[in-house]
């Protein structure tokens, strides 16, 4: 029978004998590197493999010797083996010990650390001198045609205070595989996905609001419909959403409707009848904005004037 290395293997010591004299116990291939006073191995034998990889826990023999300490000595006959056990504190080679990644502070220039105060229901809001500077959650009604998207958009560009803008056209086409689209039918699916897209834009603008910054969203809101009503949206935000209509004329909203493509433009008997649906907001205590002979700028200071009255005497709805 042969080491693996190629040398002989001794016979087997008598018992009571103590066992042969050897300088150190020849370590299996798979060790660390050899310890200081450890003779090399003898010719032709194979080099000792390196040790084992990193994290299985360092041991006295893969650690270098300290420039001051003596060298480690000579195993005696009769003496337990000790190979691979740790040195006494004191002893050896005192390196900083590793620090664990998990361990270090938090860098500032990370992202993540500014607070974010969560967003609750909107109050309404104090009267101010004009709506410039105060915060604000409009809510802009109107039928497809009526200029809305563009006039809210637009007011929220050129206020004196940070302003978003939320369409709810826009989060219900997030939906892209399954979209139900209303104009081929108001189903079950079409009705879930814009109550879904009702609840998240109301989560947006409390999270706006809550955060200094104004919110202006804009639906084609129905009187007669309380599906598509002001319910959902006052239940979502909060009793200091302000409503506002803009209702022009019908061959306006046919005109510009026509100017439309994709799935955003209407047939003109779709867009008669959601104007005359939205002709119920007259007389029902919301303001109303005629914006058929006004430019977008006019109508975004009308929409301004409306929203300081409406502060300082505010509608029961």
């Amino acid at each position: 029978m042969q080491h693996a290395g190629g040398a002989p293997l001794p016979p087997p010591h008598a018992p009571g004998q103590p066992p042969h004299d050897w300088a150190q116990p020849i370590e299996p291939e798979a060790t660390a590197p050899l310890r200081p006073g450890v003779p090399p191995p003898a010719p032709g034998a194979p080099p000792y493999k390196p040790g084992p990889p990193p994290g299985s826990g360092p041991t006295t023999a893969q650690l270098p010797a300290h420039p001051q300490s003596p060298p480690a000595p000579a195993h005696h006959p009769g003496a337990p083996h000790t190979a691979g056990t740790q040195q006494p504190p004191g002893q050896g080679w005192h390196g900083p010990a590793p620090q664990h990644a998990s361990a270090r502070p938090p860098s500032r220039d990370t992202t993540g650390h500014v607070a974010l105060p969560p967003g609750g229901p909107v109050p309404m809001p104090q009267a101010p001198e004009g709506t410039g500077a105060t915060t604000l959650a409009v809510l802009l009604i109107g039928p497809a045609g009526a200029g809305k998207t563009t006039v809210a958009r637009y007011w929220a560009q050129h206020r004196r205070v940070p302003t978003a803008h939320i369409s709810l056209d826009d989060v219900r086409e997030w939906v892209c595989s399954g979209f139900a689209d209303p104009q081929s039918g108001w189903n079950d699916h079409s009705e879930a996905q814009y109550r879904l897209a009702r609840r998240t834009c109301g989560f947006a603008a409390r999270n706006f609001l809550a955060n200094g910054i104004s919110c202006i969203l804009d639906d084609a809101v129905f009187p007669d419909r309380p599906v598509v009503g002001l319910g959902g949206w006052k239940r979502h935000v909060g009793p200091g959403l302000l409503p506002v209509v803009l209702l022009p004329g019908l061959e306006v909203v046919l005109e510009r409707n026509a100017e439309r493509s994709g799935n955003r433009r209407l047939s003109d008997e779709e867009v008669a009848g959601i104007h005359g649906r939205m002709a119920g907001w007259y007389g029902s205590g919301l303001p109303i904005i005629d914006n058929s002979q006004y430019d977008v700028p006019t109508t975004a200071r009308l929409l301004d004037d409306v929203l300081a009255r409406t502060i300082a005497s505010p509608p029961s709805w």
